[in-house]
Protein backbone atom coordinates (compact mmCIF):
# COMPACT_ATOMS: atom_id res chain seq x y z
CA UNK A 1 0.00 0.00 0.00
CA UNK A 2 2.92 1.93 0.97
CA UNK A 3 4.31 1.88 -2.37
CA UNK A 4 1.85 2.16 -4.36
CA UNK A 5 0.81 5.62 -2.44
CA UNK A 6 5.11 6.62 -3.01
CA UNK A 7 4.04 6.16 -6.90
CA UNK A 8 0.58 8.28 -7.15
CA UNK A 9 2.73 10.89 -5.33
CA UNK A 10 5.44 10.78 -8.26
CA UNK A 11 3.48 10.22 -10.92
CA UNK A 12 0.04 11.92 -10.07
CA UNK A 13 0.74 14.76 -13.12
CA UNK A 14 1.30 12.09 -15.53
CA UNK A 15 -2.02 10.01 -14.02
CA UNK A 16 -4.04 13.02 -14.36
CA UNK A 17 -3.03 13.88 -17.70
CA UNK A 18 -3.78 10.46 -18.94
CA UNK A 19 -7.36 10.42 -17.78
CA UNK A 20 -7.85 14.06 -19.08
CA UNK A 21 -6.63 13.34 -22.28
CA UNK A 22 -8.70 10.03 -22.50
CA UNK A 23 -12.03 12.27 -21.53
CA UNK A 24 -10.86 14.25 -24.50
CA UNK A 25 -10.49 11.63 -26.96
CA UNK A 26 -13.84 10.65 -26.67
CA UNK A 27 -15.26 13.80 -26.73
CA UNK A 28 -13.27 13.96 -29.73
CA UNK A 29 -15.17 10.23 -30.73
CA UNK A 30 -18.52 11.85 -30.36
CA UNK A 31 -18.11 15.09 -31.86
CA UNK A 32 -18.66 17.30 -28.55
CA UNK A 33 -17.72 20.32 -28.18
CA UNK A 34 -16.26 19.75 -24.87
CA UNK A 35 -12.83 18.34 -26.24
CA UNK A 36 -11.69 21.52 -26.62
CA UNK A 37 -11.37 22.78 -23.24
CA UNK A 38 -10.32 19.12 -22.21
CA UNK A 39 -7.85 19.81 -24.61
CA UNK A 40 -6.45 23.34 -23.27
CA UNK A 41 -6.30 21.85 -20.19
CA UNK A 42 -4.41 18.22 -21.07
CA UNK A 43 -2.11 20.39 -23.36
CA UNK A 44 -0.96 22.52 -20.24
CA UNK A 45 -0.06 19.69 -18.22
CA UNK A 46 1.44 17.65 -21.23
CA UNK A 47 3.73 20.73 -21.35
CA UNK A 48 5.26 20.06 -18.12
CA UNK A 49 5.39 16.42 -18.05
CA UNK A 50 7.56 16.72 -21.49
CA UNK A 51 9.71 19.39 -20.92
CA UNK A 52 11.28 17.27 -17.82
CA UNK A 53 11.31 14.11 -20.09
CA UNK A 54 13.22 16.43 -22.97
CA UNK A 55 11.04 15.60 -24.88
CA UNK A 56 11.22 19.31 -26.38
CA UNK A 57 9.54 19.38 -29.68
CA UNK A 58 6.43 17.55 -27.89
CA UNK A 59 6.18 20.31 -25.24
CA UNK A 60 6.45 22.89 -27.86
CA UNK A 61 3.61 21.03 -29.47
CA UNK A 62 1.53 21.33 -26.77
CA UNK A 63 1.73 25.10 -27.01
CA UNK A 64 0.54 24.96 -30.37
CA UNK A 65 -2.42 22.15 -29.23
CA UNK A 66 -3.54 25.07 -26.66
CA UNK A 67 -3.81 27.82 -29.37
CA UNK A 68 -5.56 25.59 -32.06
CA UNK A 69 -7.99 24.54 -29.01
CA UNK A 70 -9.05 27.79 -28.32
CA UNK A 71 -9.53 27.75 -32.51
CA UNK A 72 -11.41 24.74 -32.90
CA UNK A 73 -13.69 25.91 -29.77
CA UNK A 74 -13.97 28.71 -31.85
CA UNK A 75 -14.27 27.02 -34.96
CA UNK A 76 -17.05 24.55 -33.79
CA UNK A 77 -19.19 26.83 -31.80
CA UNK A 78 -19.89 29.62 -34.92
CA UNK A 79 -20.19 27.20 -37.39
CA UNK A 80 -22.83 25.14 -35.17
CA UNK A 81 -24.40 28.52 -34.50
CA UNK A 82 -24.60 29.29 -38.59
CA UNK A 83 -26.44 25.56 -38.67
CA UNK A 84 -29.55 23.89 -38.31
CA UNK A 85 -27.75 20.53 -37.49
CA UNK A 86 -26.67 19.85 -33.82
CA UNK A 87 -23.12 19.93 -35.01
CA UNK A 88 -20.69 21.01 -38.30
CA UNK A 89 -20.80 18.27 -41.00
CA UNK A 90 -17.41 16.22 -41.36
CA UNK A 91 -15.60 16.54 -44.44
CA UNK A 92 -13.22 14.49 -46.31
CA UNK A 93 -9.97 15.59 -47.68
CA UNK A 94 -9.49 15.48 -51.65
CA UNK A 95 -6.09 15.14 -53.29
CA UNK A 96 -4.71 18.51 -53.88
CA UNK A 97 -5.34 19.23 -50.22
CA UNK A 98 -3.61 15.87 -49.12
CA UNK A 99 -0.69 16.71 -50.90
CA UNK A 100 -0.44 20.09 -49.20
CA UNK A 101 -1.03 18.76 -45.96
CA UNK A 102 2.14 16.47 -47.06
CA UNK A 103 4.38 18.38 -48.43
CA UNK A 104 3.58 21.06 -44.70
CA UNK A 105 4.15 17.88 -42.78
CA UNK A 106 7.88 16.91 -44.57
CA UNK A 107 8.28 20.83 -44.43
CA UNK A 108 7.66 20.91 -40.27
CA UNK A 109 9.89 17.71 -40.07
CA UNK A 110 12.95 18.60 -41.47
CA UNK A 111 12.87 21.92 -39.80
CA UNK A 112 12.21 20.18 -36.08
CA UNK A 113 14.78 17.77 -36.52
CA UNK A 114 16.95 20.21 -37.56
CA UNK A 115 16.33 22.06 -34.47
CA UNK A 116 16.42 19.41 -31.98
CA UNK A 117 19.62 17.70 -33.53
CA UNK A 118 21.69 20.83 -33.42
CA UNK A 119 19.79 23.30 -30.46
CA UNK A 120 18.80 20.74 -27.99
CA UNK A 121 20.14 17.89 -26.06
CA UNK A 122 16.87 15.28 -26.92
CA UNK A 123 17.59 11.86 -26.92
CA UNK A 124 15.02 10.86 -30.02
CA UNK A 125 14.94 14.33 -32.32
CA UNK A 126 13.94 12.31 -35.42
CA UNK A 127 11.16 10.38 -33.56
CA UNK A 128 10.14 13.46 -31.77
CA UNK A 129 9.81 15.70 -34.87
CA UNK A 130 8.13 12.67 -36.51
CA UNK A 131 5.17 12.84 -34.55
CA UNK A 132 5.26 16.28 -33.70
CA UNK A 133 5.41 17.34 -37.62
CA UNK A 134 2.51 15.20 -37.94
CA UNK A 135 0.35 16.42 -34.65
CA UNK A 136 0.71 19.64 -36.32
CA UNK A 137 -1.78 18.59 -39.00
CA UNK A 138 -3.72 16.48 -37.37
CA UNK A 139 -5.02 18.87 -35.04
CA UNK A 140 -5.62 21.09 -37.59
CA UNK A 141 -7.44 18.48 -39.36
CA UNK A 142 -9.39 17.67 -36.20
CA UNK A 143 -10.19 21.30 -35.73
CA UNK A 144 -11.79 21.34 -39.50
CA UNK A 145 -13.58 18.31 -39.18
CA UNK A 146 -11.42 16.21 -41.57
CA UNK A 147 -12.27 12.19 -41.34
CA UNK A 148 -8.63 11.51 -42.30
CA UNK A 149 -7.27 13.20 -39.67
CA UNK A 150 -8.40 9.97 -37.68
CA UNK A 151 -5.65 8.14 -39.85
CA UNK A 152 -2.82 9.96 -38.87
CA UNK A 153 -3.61 9.72 -35.31
CA UNK A 154 -3.09 6.14 -35.70
CA UNK A 155 0.33 6.41 -36.94
CA UNK A 156 1.32 9.46 -34.31
CA UNK A 157 0.13 7.41 -31.22
CA UNK A 158 1.58 4.09 -32.23
CA UNK A 159 5.02 5.79 -33.13
CA UNK A 160 4.44 7.47 -30.21
CA UNK A 161 4.12 5.28 -27.86
CA UNK A 162 6.98 3.05 -28.59
CA UNK A 163 9.13 6.61 -28.00
CA UNK A 164 7.72 6.98 -24.56
CA UNK A 165 8.36 3.17 -23.65
CA UNK A 166 11.76 4.22 -24.55
CA UNK A 167 11.98 7.27 -22.63
CA UNK A 168 10.31 5.41 -19.65
CA UNK A 169 7.23 6.79 -19.27
CA UNK A 170 4.97 4.02 -18.76
CA UNK A 171 1.54 5.50 -18.35
CA UNK A 172 1.86 7.82 -20.99
CA UNK A 173 2.87 4.93 -23.43
CA UNK A 174 -0.12 2.75 -21.80
CA UNK A 175 -2.34 5.73 -22.59
CA UNK A 176 -1.13 5.84 -26.35
CA UNK A 177 -1.46 2.12 -26.91
CA UNK A 178 -5.03 3.32 -25.82
CA UNK A 179 -5.15 6.13 -27.97
CA UNK A 180 -4.00 4.20 -31.25
CA UNK A 181 -7.22 1.47 -30.52
CA UNK A 182 -9.48 4.46 -30.27
CA UNK A 183 -8.49 6.44 -33.03
CA UNK A 184 -9.11 3.34 -35.38
CA UNK A 185 -12.51 3.13 -33.56
CA UNK A 186 -12.89 6.65 -34.47
CA UNK A 187 -11.97 6.55 -37.74
CA UNK A 188 -14.84 4.66 -38.03
CA UNK A 189 -17.68 6.15 -36.22
CA UNK A 190 -16.84 9.35 -38.06
CA UNK A 191 -16.85 7.66 -41.03
CA UNK A 192 -20.38 5.89 -40.28
CA UNK A 193 -21.39 9.38 -39.03
CA UNK A 194 -20.15 11.01 -42.87
CA UNK A 195 -22.13 8.17 -44.69
CA UNK A 196 -24.99 9.10 -43.28
CA UNK A 197 -24.98 12.76 -44.36
CA UNK A 198 -24.12 14.15 -47.57
CA UNK A 199 -20.19 14.59 -48.06
CA UNK A 200 -19.08 18.10 -48.68
CA UNK A 201 -15.86 20.11 -48.54
CA UNK A 202 -14.94 23.32 -47.88
CA UNK A 203 -11.48 25.39 -47.23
Amino acid sequence: MEQIITWLQVNWLELFGTVAALAYLYFSIKQKIWLWPLGILTSLVYVFIFFNAKFYADAGLNFYYVIISIYGWYFWMNRKSNSKSESIPIKQTDKRLALQLTAASIVVFILIAFILKNYTDSTVPYGDAFTTSLSIIATWMLAKKILEQWLVWIVVDAVSMLLYIYKDLQITAVLFLVYTALAVYGYFEWKKSLAQTKPAYDN
